[in-house]
């Protein structure tokens, strides 16, 4: 059975190499709290005393602005940031969906991609041969397959790229945004395959900012902001929360920017 713990799990970040102090001003004053000060560098308060239980048949949705903390948590997840306090307990065999492209190399063909993949993801040999031929179908690459990924359109990049990550079957299964990999008609595909992997997993947790996702794949939610877990509960009613915050404004909204990327949004 898998499951998923938190227990007032904080995580904190150190910036360093803030030399300026226009900009350390800068960053103080628009982050609402979000940061602090100790010596000469920034500290993230990323994640701030988040506390909620998941358990098999759990399709859970992150909400919440730029910045609020949603792929800070999955990283927590995915053993990638340590918790700076708190407990986190995991059962279950877990794997992450981040970066579609990573392990992949650009002078291997498609079909040595599916190889080193699979084999730094530990499938045994008789594994990796299984998947190929899926592969090949799911792609619609044929002979692209057997040269080098170099000389591939973006497009056919992304598709290789995406069937290569989604050949694992995991227990947690973490997903951070539906990438887009193609025309309409082959994100219907991908979609269909992404659904595939959260049936057969016992967990899923998803970060999105398109509400049709977090419905379509999601039964629960968590509510984020500045790190704080505002709400959990079923979809709709976590959904109705944020947007109704929204729209009384007591959430800030801002776009994307520079400082997201440095907090880890």
């Amino acid at each position: 059975m898998a499951s998923i713990s938190f227990s007032e799990v904080s995580v904190d970040i150190p910036i360093f190499d803030i030399g300026s102090t226009s900009l350390r001003k800068f960053i103080l004053g628009a982050t609402g709290g979000r940061f602090g000060e100790s010596g000469n560098h920034l500290i993230v308060n990323a994640l701030k005393g988040v506390s909620f239980d998941a358990r098999d048949g759990d399709r859970i949705g992150l909400v919440g602005r730029n910045g609020s903390g949603k792929t800070t948590l999955l990283r927590v997840l995915s053993d990638v940031y340590p918790p700076t306090q708190g407990r986190i307990e995991i059962n279950g065999r877990t794997s992450a969906m981040f970066d579609a492209t990573l392990g992949m190399s650009p002078d291997a063909t498609g079909i040595e991609n599916i190889r080193i993949c699979g084999m730094l993801w530990g499938l045994s040999g008789e594994q990796i041969s299984q998947c190929v031929p899926e592969i090949t179908e799911f792609t619609e690459l044929g002979d692209y397959l057997h040269v080098p990924v170099r000389t591939y359109s973006l497009g056919m990049f992304l598709r290789l790229a995406f069937a290569i990550a989604t050949i694992r079957d995991p227990e947690i299964f973490l997903l951070d945004e539906v990438i887009g990999v193609g025309d309409a008609v082959f994100f219907k595909k991908a979609m269909e395959r992404i659904k595939g992997i959260v049936h057969r997993s016992r967990i899923l947790v998803v970060a999105s900012h398109a509400d049709s996702i977090i419905r379509e794949l999601c039964n629960k939610a968590i509510w984020l902001h500045n790190g704080v877990l505002r709400e959990f509960g079923d979809v709709d009613s976590v959904l109705a929360s944020y947007h109704k915050a929204r729209v009384e404004g007591t959430v800030e909204e801002r776009p994307p920017d520079d400082r997201d990327q440095v907090a880890h949004s």
